[in-house]
């Protein structure tokens, strides 16, 4: 079966076991992922404050949905999106893609769906051409790291000290793949 086939494929079949899909994100979605954002921030992983209303929009001028690949389980309920971008818009780093946020809803966790989207974004940006993927994880999110290098990431270097999230030091952990 050829890849693109497969990949309808399975989609299909994960739709109709209610397993979660990945798809790329579409402008309807704002509002769910605004929401499925603000529900999972936490200083384990953002380093901004937390959000407040009037809230901004998801989508912005750098980052509209053609940058996300949203989890969406068969009966259509979303539970998860990666964001995968250019991390400059410099042409000499085209080949690069960077997870640049990744949310799971509270209900979806433990259940793959962390995975699934990383392996997506890795499709994904193979896809688009990259030869690269990198991201930037807290260092004491331990569980993200654990994650991210069973994926096959590695740490690329250590920014000691470079936030100050609930009254402690918190490291920014580089992190890259080949593709």
């Amino acid at each position: 079966m050829p890849p693109d086939s497969q990949r309808s494929h399975q989609r299909n079949d994960a739709y109709e076991s209610g397993e979660p899909f990945v798809r790329l994100a579409l402008p309807d979605d704002e509002d769910v992922l605004g929401r499925l954002d603000r529900a999972t921030w936490s200083t384990l992983h953002s380093v901004t404050p937390r959000a407040r209303p009037p809230y901004t929009p998801f989508f912005q001028e750098n980052s509209d949905p053609r940058d996300h690949l949203v989890a969406v389980t068969g009966d259509g309920r979303t539970v998860g999106y990666v964001r995968l971008a250019r991390p400059t818009p410099l042409a000499s780093n085209a080949h690069v893609r960077q997870i640049q946020g990744l949310a799971v809803a509270d209900e979806a966790r433990g259940m793959g769906v962390g995975r699934l989207l990383i392996r997506a974004a890795v499709a994904e940006a193979r896809s688009r051409g990259a030869l690269r993927l990198s991201l930037r994880v807290l260092g004491h999110n331990t569980p993200a790291r654990r994650l991210y290098e069973s994926e096959g990431f590695v740490v690329e270097g250590i920014q000691p000290r470079e936030f100050l999230l609930d009254g402690e030091f918190v490291d920014d952990v580089l992190m890259g793949r080949e593709l």
